[in-house]
């Protein structure tokens, strides 16, 4: 084998060897030969070392871990072996030992680099100098501190001209009421208040020309700094954009077929984002192919701390990225027998009934199994769900029924309205926050502290649905309170207060380092698969929309 190949020992048995290539985009985690390399490099990882020099606490720093990816492989004389690879770079290193080598040609990208990236950084700099330059400083500071000035001399004369308006409508009321004056003074008084009237208009003309004349003093010296700044970073822009161009054309891919085509043909527009073709498995096929190996299949997982965006566990499995793997891994695999793509599907429920907890004529609390989607899912084959069964039980009930879901992973209590007036009721209480909830689940590790709350922003994953990832410019608020009810051996046992409603909220709180950094145990997304996840909806309350009286429902965990 080459050197390159880890051999497998003892030798894979006939059986364990599948015909087609697992789809590399498969979520139902990989295939067991590559589980077999994986978990035998994740032994070498936890020993303290990824490769000589090179120890594992790299990977526990603020930048976060690495992607790391195995790629079973058989050579031609028959025995089986792995190839191992991460994505991008590692310790600021493309090439580290044992480890397989990036695609791009090396020479051309040595010649582009180094001059295209001093040339980015020169413009980078400049529009850094020019932004904290302390003339620019000093004219925005200018500028802010007359917008305020001005601000309130508008507010101080919007007052005193309310005042006087005021006035101008009592002194009319009195005007006008009065018999005993003559008519002659009564015009002569109303054409003064009038008069006043036009005053306190033309004083506030005045003032408007005033501040205005003093802006266009200061605004053209501040706006020529603000344009050129802006120039500087649109060029800066645009030379990053054709020095990424000309790498991208660094990158020649190969497939199982022997075909090579540029990077940037495998992409819509010939616009690859960034670090395309750097992730684990392109490169593994890469090196496969260029040594005559076939790939028989791929696992990839993430090790040390979670990236800042949260979103990975340490020694979990993930599925090949959409967005960057996406366009390109099938081109790669042209020629391969390769199992078709099997996205996640819910487990089959053997009950359709339900499990009420509560029921009269306005609403129905049921408890949903864990495994049973809250409503149809894209997947039409799919047809059972809590939304379902409602129907079937309630086919008189009117309204969306659901007052709000659960996760597909998570079991416990949901509240079902049966009519559109209670429905609407209800969503005003948890518009409000006025519906309370607890949920209990058992997290992996030890967590710090007995109770705290948890806010931070959270957003979808765009590149990676359903996961849903911290975002502290574009997120919604999302707050939870959480307090320690239990610790095991290697476990603690939680209950969660959700003050807002996001999706995978208590997931992602429980997982990210900036929550309790211990996921859910058998959290498929964003913690390490089990048999069920350990999270359950065990009370909520709320105000009956039927009787105005608080009620209460629980329902302990079955786990």
């Amino acid at each position: 084998m080459e050197t390159w190949v880890i051999p497998f020992e003892p030798q894979p048995a006939p059986h364990e060897v599948d015909g087609a290539f697992p789809s590399p985009f498969e979520e139902s985690g990989p295939h067991a030969l590559a589980r077999r390399a994986a978990e035998r490099m994740q032994e070498e990882l936890r020993a303290g070392l990824i490769a000589p020099g090179l120890p594992t606490s790299l990977l526990e720093g603020a930048e976060g871990g690495k992607m790391f990816g195995v790629l079973v492989v058989q050579a031609s004389d028959g025995r089986f072996g792995y190839l191992r690879s991460f994505s991008g770079m590692l310790a600021g290193r493309w090439d580290v030992p044992g480890f397989v080598p990036p695609i791009f040609d090396r020479e051309t990208r040595a010649r582009l680099e180094p001059e295209g990236e001093a040339v980015v950084k020169a413009l980078h700099a400049r529009a850094e100098a020019l932004r904290t330059s302390p003339e620019l400083a000093a004219l925005r500071a200018d500028d802010e501190a007359r917008e305020a000035r001005h601000s309130a001399q508008r507010a101080e004369l919007r007052a005193r001209h309310e005042a006087k308006r005021r006035q101008r409508h009592v002194r009319r009321e009195e005007l006008t009421a009065s018999a005993a004056l003559p008519e002659t003074t009564r015009r002569e008084a109303l054409h003064a208040l009038d008069q006043e009237s036009r005053g306190d208009k033309a004083e506030w003309r005045r003032l408007e020309a005033a501040q205005e004349q003093e802006r266009q003093a200061i605004a053209p010296k501040r706006a020529r700094m603000e344009r050129r700044l802006r120039a500087l970073e649109r060029l800066r822009r645009i030379v990053s954009r054709a020095l990424m161009k000309r790498l991208h054309d660094t990158y020649t891919v190969p497939n199982a077929r022997g075909e090579r085509r540029p990077l940037r043909a495998l992409y819509p527009a010939g616009a690859p984002p960034s670090g395309a073709a750097d992730c684990a498995g392109p490169k593994l096929l890469a090196r496969a192919f260029a040594y005559g190996l076939r790939p028989v299949a791929l696992a990839e997982f993430w090790w040390g701390a979670p990236p800042l965006a949260g979103g990975r566990a340490s020694g979990a499995f993930y599925a090949a990225c959409k967005d960057k793997c996406g366009p390109l891994l099938p081109f790669m695999l042209e020629g391969l027998q390769v199992s078709a793509h099997r996205a996640f599907a819910p487990p089959v429920q053997v009950s359709t009934g339900l499990s009420i907890v509560h029921e009269d004529a306005w609403l129905v609390v049921v408890e949903k199994p864990c495994g049973l989607l809250s409503v149809p899912g894209k997947d039409t084959s799919v047809t059972d769900s809590l939304l379902a069964r409602l129907r079937a039980r309630f086919p008189r009930a009117t309204g969306p029924l659901l007052a709000h879901r659960l996760d597909l992973d998570t079991s416990g209590l949901v509240v079902a309205a049966l009519d559109s007036s209670t429905y609407a009721a209800l969503q005003r209480q948890f518009a409000e926050r006025q519906v309370h909830k607890r949920y209990v689940a058992w997290v992996q590790g030890h967590v710090r502290g007995e109770h705290g709350t948890i806010d931070f922003p959270m957003r979808v994953d765009l590149d990676d649905r359903p996961r849903q990832i911290h975002d502290p410019v574009h997120g919604k608020p999302a707050v939870t309170e959480w307090r320690v009810l239990e610790r095991g051996e290697g476990r603690t046992r939680v209950a969660f207060f959700p003050l807002t409603g996001r999706t995978h909220q208590l997931r992602v709180h429980a997982a990210h380092p900036l929550g309790l950094g211990a996921p859910i145990v058998g959290d498929r997304l964003y913690g390490h698969p089990a048999e069920r996840m350990l999270l359950h909806a065990e009370l909520i309350s709320f105000e009956h929309p039927g009787t105005g009286q608080r009620v209460t429902f629980e329902q302990p965990a079955p786990f």
